[in-house]
């Protein structure tokens, strides 16, 4: 059992990227499906804002801070967590793992744009890594059943979801249990490998997000 932090009434797990490696290494020799989701500070703001979606959240296999904005919030000082999570450690050595063990991932998105990029990072950054399929998942035409269909067919040992919350985890906690894959990872949209620098813009949106999140577990705090 590892170490839990809790953030905003989330538990989240406490491991270093070498400690998630191996659990994650586990998860590919057992069955079913195994979920890993990386929250960031946005959408555990808006996981926090449904009930449900904090429950579909709690019964997945491991969550980890995907941003050192939560770890600090949980009054996590130690510098290795830190840097591993600002420098996105584990997503990095498990990408690596896959590309040297040869294992076939299947790429959700939500748009075609995503897609490109997202195909295009692991390219550069991975050359050969085996992308068994990419597929677009839309909140207005979830079309499950055909997606379902089409990741078990590619014979992928990875999903990697770049979705928008509540998307994300809805589609996974509804199929967990007819998806063929090893390991479902949740990583948001941002969260590409090798992720170009944001626009100005983008910046301040981050700012004003972790801004309000602060504000939030300050109030918290006070009211203890």
């Amino acid at each position: 059992m590892s170490e839990k932090i809790n953030v905003l009434d989330l538990e989240i797990d406490k491991l270093s990227a070498k400690e998630a490696m191996k659990a994650s290494m586990e998860y590919m020799l057992s069955d079913p499906v195994n979920v890993i989701e990386l929250v960031t500070v946005d959408r555990l703001m808006q996981i926090n804002e449904r009930a449900e979606l904090k429950d579909e959240v709690r019964e997945f296999d491991l969550v980890l801070a995907g941003d050192r904005t939560i770890l600090e919030a949980a009054e996590v000082t130690e510098r290795k967590f830190l840097q591993e999570t600002e420098n996105k450690t584990f997503l990095k050595m498990f990408i690596r793992y896959l590309h040297k063990n040869h294992k076939r991932v299947y790429l959700l998105v939500e748009t075609s744009e995503e897609g490109e990029e997202f195909y295009g990072c692991l390219e550069r950054a991975y050359s050969g890594i085996q992308v068994a399929g990419l597929a677009k998942v839309s909140a207005e035409d979830r079309a499950d059943d055909m997606l379902v269909n089409d990741i078990n067919g590619s014979e992928a040992d990875c999903i990697f979801a770049a979705l928008s919350t509540p998307l994300q985890e809805d589609f996974i906690a509804r199929n967990k249990s007819i998806l063929n894959a090893r390991i479902w990872l949740g990583i948001g949209k941002g969260m590409f490998p090798e992720k170009r620098r944001s626009l100005g813009r983008e910046k301040v949106t981050q700012f004003i997000v972790k801004h309000i999140f602060k504000k939030e577990i300050e109030k918290r705090k006070y009211k203890k």
